[in-house]
Parts: C-alpha cells; structure tokens; sequence
C-alpha cells in the first residue's frame, strides 16, 4: 500500500483529501483502496489506489500551477 491513515492525497484531478481508511488488495486481485474524505465536498469517497496522489503543496484546492507542481513532485519532472 502507497497510502495510510492521515495521508493528505490529491483526488479527481484537483481535490484534495485526507485518507481515513485503507482496504487491502483482495485474493480475487482487485487493487488497494482507500476511503478519503474529500474537503470541498465534505464526503469520504472510496478510491482506487491508482487514482490518487501524494499530495505535496498546503492548500483547500490546486489550481492549474500548482497541479503541474504537484506532479512534477510525484513524477520527477
């Protein structure tokens, strides 16, 4: 697993969360995934592993600057 409890995590593009909750990868193969809640929504949303990432800037949301920082972060670009 990539993520735990407290991560702060980047989700749909542009929203950020904290996970509250990881499920392992099942026997049948399905991938890791976490239960996060989404700050602009105020929701926890389950997410695949896959389509979250570390979140590495302080703020309620990124705008388009800071998603190119974040992933280059992530990505080393």
């Amino acid at each position: 697993m990539k993520f735990c409890f407290g991560d702060i995590v980047v989700v749909e593009e542009n929203q950020i969360g904290v996970v509250v909750k990881s499920w392992c990868k099942s026997l049948l193969g399905a991938e890791a995934s976490h239960d996060v809640y989404v700050r602009t929504t105020g929701q926890i949303v389950n997410y695949p592993e896959s389509q979250i990432q570390r979140y590495m800037v302080r703020h309620k949301y990124l705008d388009e600057q800071e998603v190119e920082w974040n992933n280059n972060a992530v990505y080393g670009r």
